[in-house]
């Protein structure tokens, strides 16, 4: 059966008529979990907050067993307004997409304004084992596992443009009032800054070549699981995932090494430990693919140029994001100021990697 129709015949996703306050979620989670899992009693359903994401606001709910937890259900309440930014039906269609695949964990329903679903055993990774060796080359893995998921039909298309050109707009149509993206933080680039970066980036990316593939697209560490016992990662939070170019999603996870709380760029990962990744990446994609696994040297330098070249349009992306976050989100967090980091690091890579050279 193929991908299409494995999308055809997958059961249908419930949707339950609840609303989950963020200010006080406690009356939205217990009618949730009345539908989704009646034996468990009310009384000992116990709740944890998840405090790692910037977006939505995610809980944890479980009963305790003899040994612990029987099963926990995730319930992410999207954060406000975030629909302006996120296109729901297509993240709930990709969700189960890679379900159907073995990838990312199981849907149990969606709700007025968020998610349930299932809870991964693991950790999430911490920000240091990025750069162990037998553990970025299981991300480097899991990847190329997303990245190899067939699509059936018409060519797919790359989302970066759309979300690009999409966030731009709403920046400009935005309201005028503080915070907005001129005047509220000394550096912060101004509108005509940001329109006239945008098109120089297409203009030049137009002519690097990169394969089409689903991409997680928000492959930060606090979206990774690592079940260490098993030695295995997985991905979570696939709310941007769609489909888009290859090195874009490359790129975008190289980028998150310098971190989100405080963005230092000294942390980018080292060429070394990139092109160990890449490489790593590229022979479990060939071999996902059912191709030779061998890697030339020219083929690993052409990916290397590729997810550098990238790498500059998601600094961009995200702080767009993160201009629309300050003046919509209702978490605390210095949105302008990760706005001003991404942009200050695509500045400063911008001329050295527009000028790389891909092999011949």
């Amino acid at each position: 059966m193929d991908p299409g129709e494995q999308m055809q015949r997958r059961e249908t996703l419930p949707h339950l008529d609840v609303c989950v306050e963020d200010s006080a979620p406690w009356g939205g989670v217990l009618a949730l979990m009345q539908a989704l899992r009646p034996h468990w009693d009310p009384a000992r359903i116990q709740l944890k907050f998840f405090t790692e994401g910037i977006t939505n606001l995610l809980m944890g709910c479980w009963v305790e067993g003899p040994v612990g937890p029987v099963e926990t259900v995730l319930v992410r309440v999207y954060g406000r307004h975030t629909e302006r930014l996120v296109d729901r039906a297509r993240e709930r269609a990709t969700l189960q997409l890679l379900q159907a695949h073995g990838c990312g964990p199981r849907l149990y329903c969606s709700f007025t304004n968020g998610l349930c679903y299932q809870y991964l055993s693991g950790r999430v990774l911490e920000d240091r084992l990025l750069r162990e060796p037998a553990v970025y080359r299981l991300i480097a893995a899991e990847m190329a596992r997303i990245h190899s998921i067939p699509r059936s039909g018409s060519p797919a298309q790359p989302v970066l443009w759309e979300k690009v050109s999409g966030f731009l707009q709403l920046v400009q149509t935005a309201e005028t009032k503080p915070p907005g993206p001129e005047g509220t933080l000394p550096g912060l680039p101004g509108l005509h800054v940001l329109q006239r970066e945008m098109e120089a980036l297409r203009q030049h990316l137009t002519h690097v070549s990169s394969p089409i593939v689903l991409c997680h697209n928000d492959l930060l560490t606090k979206n990774i699981i690592y079940n260490q016992p098993e030695g295995s990662v997985r991905f979570i939070d696939y709310e941007y995932a769609d489909y888009n170019y290859q090195a874009f999603d490359i790129g975008n996870h190289f980028n998150e090494f310098a971190g989100v709380e405080t963005v230092d760029p000294s942390l980018y990962p080292s060429v070394g430990l990139q092109r160990d990744w890449l490489a790593t990446y590229l022979r479990s994609y060939k071999q996902a693919l059912g191709l030779s696994t061998g890697v030339s040297d020219q083929e690993l330098q052409g990916l290397y140029v590729r997810v550098c070249k990238f790498s500059l349009v998601s600094h961009f992306l995200w702080g767009l994001w993160a201009l629309l976050q300050a003046r919509y989100s209702t978490i605390d967090f210095d949105f302008l100021r990760y706005a001003l980091a991404r942009f200050d690091f695509y500045f400063e890579k911008k001329e050295e990697y527009f000028a790389m050279k891909l092999p011949d």
